[in-house]
């Protein structure tokens, strides 16, 4: 058998790189190659249409091997189960405590629980583990970081008090207070002092964690994949080189701290970016010489983002999630939230807690995501990723350490300055329609109303009022914008009506008339297409007859010379008279007194603004 299929591989030549190209190339007729078919990505490299066995082998990443140093692979060698987590608002315990034992039996068995600082007691302990077994499921906890050390100390009282073994309990506890200074601007310095303390308070408890890299922060504030990245590890950097300054043995230090990241849209560099996160910090623990390698392991909660989430036609965040989840679960992270799918507008409740419960559970019971190590490893395209992430990510890092630091830079404002650039840029290309938001600046659904909702926003919740002293991030979902814009139009007396004038060439003016009304329906008007009418008076009859507050010609480019202007002229101001397209007359139109022209190359958002503003929509 073996012998008949190496003579089978041996009658078939295989082709080179350079022939592949040399086809590519009489394919393109004659089109470029870089700009057709290479995509120049946001994270600062480029990827080609294809990769070899050659292109992989002088990668270092293929040679690693699961649950071993440097862990690109993964910190597991068996299995790729992972730990799916419910995040509980425990404000009350008692209430808390009856839904996380109702969660649990229902395929949770990592539980979140997010306490008011001033609520942290021996009691209030007592009555939210109640009845909860303890090293049968991962504990994590979030409270005031004041109040952070309190609570360390109390959980491990209940959990001797309980006689659990110290080596069964899993958790974290998410200490963060960078985190504050980096999205609010607030003056938390002093509080990193509470570092060792909160380390030394559970060093008996080897797989709970209580240092936390928040860098999901920044991902739900629009930052780039090696942003996030390189932030990240700049962020656990500076946690660990203070705990070790403040004498803490590096391998205890490097075992506190868990990464909470998000994940974004982009499915494979996802992937790529979990496994390129793990080869690095792995690498940057391993400078501080600990005494095994598990210390340099990376604990990774991921977090589905809320940038991309939208109010309109909301039930598609199912699928951004969905997709979002499964690039972590292949890249075999540690736990996975799945971020609610209503939780844009409104404090998730039981039916949509329970769909993001059971899109974990589908991966794990009916796709077996839990079964294979590292599935992507080998695949040429996610090993050039990672390394490729890999290498844009450190350059970040290093930039931040030739800073002094992520606190000196945080302090300096210079990620932040990144990360709101970022996020502005962002809004602008949504604004362009050249980042896409489906059922937002894309495909709107035309019938769809708000029916009240409204974006939900986040407070910390703690009662503190620290001071703002050093800039902040400036967080906005993608699609705020072009929301706000359509509640606008949805509280106006009158719905606009925007009524496609269709003539001419039955291609172009189809064409037009779809486009046209995706563009307008993005800003809540109601939009009315047509077969074609005859002649342009005909036309501008009928969307008068409709009520139509614009009225949006459909045509060819070479038509809109002869209907355009006698046309606009005989609506004579009763409607606002738009053009679909950039036609080469556009000078002469302009000059007739037409100035509304829509097509690919407009701001769809300061357009709609204008013409809302322009309809008296406010």
């Amino acid at each position: 058998m073996t012998n008949t299929k190496e003579k089978l591989f041996t009658e078939f030549q295989t082709p080179t790189t350079q022939e592949w190209l040399d086809k590519i190339q009489v394919d393109l007729k004659g089109a470029d190659f870089q700009k057709r078919l290479v995509w120049r990505t946001s994270e600062g490299f480029s990827v080609q249409p294809f990769y070899r066995r050659e292109d992989v082998e002088k990668l270092q990443t293929p040679n690693a091997l699961p649950g071993e140093y440097p862990f690109v692979r993964g910190n597991k060698k068996d299995d790729n189960t992972w730990y799916i987590r419910q995040e509980i608002d425990a404000a009350d315990a008692s209430a808390a405590n009856i839904k996380a034992k109702d969660v649990l039996n229902k395929g949770i068995d990592s539980l979140s629980f997010k306490i008011p600082g001033k609520a942290v007691s021996a009691e209030f302990v007592e009555q939210l583990l109640d009845g909860i077994y303890c090293d049968c499921v991962e504990l994590n906890f979030c409270t005031c970081k004041r109040h952070s050390v309190e609570l360390a100390q109390l959980l491990v009282s209940y959990f001797k008090a309980k006689g659990y073994d110290k080596e069964k309990i899993v958790g974290s506890i998410d200490w963060d207070p960078m985190e504050k200074i980096v999205m609010k601007g607030k003056d938390v310095e002093p509080l990193l002092q509470f570092a060792p303390a909160l380390v030394d308070a559970l060093k008996d408890y080897p797989n709970f964690r209580c240092i936390a890299v928040n860098s999901v922060s920044l991902n739900n504030s629009g930052a780039y994949i090696i942003q996030e990245l390189g932030y990240a590890l700049a962020w656990g950097n500076e946690y660990l080189q203070q705990l070790v300054d403040a004498g803490v043995e590096p391998t205890l230090a490097a075992s506190k701290i868990k990464f909470n990241m998000g994940i974004s849209e982009n499915y494979f560099m996802e992937i790529a970016k979990f496994r390129a996160a793990r080869m690095l910090w792995a690498q940057i623990v391993k400078q501080y010489e600990p005494k095994c390698d598990c210390a340099c392991k990376m604990c990774v909660n991921a977090v589905t983002t809320s940038y991309n989430m939208t109010i309109f036609d909301a039930h598609v965040n199912l699928l951004r999630s969905q997709t979002e989840t499964m690039s972590a679960a292949l890249a075999g992270v540690h736990s996975i939230v799945v971020t609610p799918f209503d939780a844009a507008y409104e404090t998730p409740d039981d039916f949509s807690e329970r769909i993001a419960r059971n899109q974990q559970l589908l991966l794990k019971e009916e796709c077996h995501f839990d079964t294979v190590v590292d599935p992507s490893a080998g695949s040429y395209y996610i090993e050039e990723l990672t390394t490729s992430l890999a290498t844009e990510a450190w350059k970040i890092f290093l930039k931040v350490e030739e800073e002094g630091g992520f606190l000196a830079a945080i302090k300096a404002g210079t990620v932040q300055d990144d990360i709101n650039a970022t996020n502005e840029k962002r809004h602008t290309l949504a604004a362009q329609r050249r980042e896409f938001i489906l059922g937002t600046n894309q495909f709107p659904n035309f019938n769809e109303k708000s029916d009240g909702k409204m974006p939900l926003e986040q407070s910390c919740g703690c009662g503190h009022k620290d001071e703002s002293v050093y800039k902040a991030v400036s967080a906005s979902r993608l699609a705020a914008d072009f929301e706000a814009l359509r509640i606008a139009t949805e509280k106006a007396e009158k719905q606009p009506v925007a009524f496609m004038l269709t003539i001419g060439n039955l291609v172009w003016r189809q064409a037009r008339a779809q486009f046209s009304c995706n563009f307008l329906a993005t800003a809540g008007y109601k939009v009315v297409d047509n077969l074609g009418f005859n002649t342009v008076e005909e036309g501008v009859d009928a969307a008068l007859a409709a009520g139509a507050d614009i009225v949006v010609l459909c045509s060819s480019d070479d038509e809109y010379a002869q209907y355009a202007v006698p046309a606009y002229k005989y609506l004579d101001g009763r409607a606002m008279f738009v053009v679909a397209g950039a036609p080469a007359c556009s000078d002469e139109l302009k000059a007739a007194g037409i100035e509304n022209f829509i097509h690919v190359k407009v701001n769809q958002l300061e357009t709609l603004r204008m013409y809302n503003e322009k309809l008296g929509i406010k």
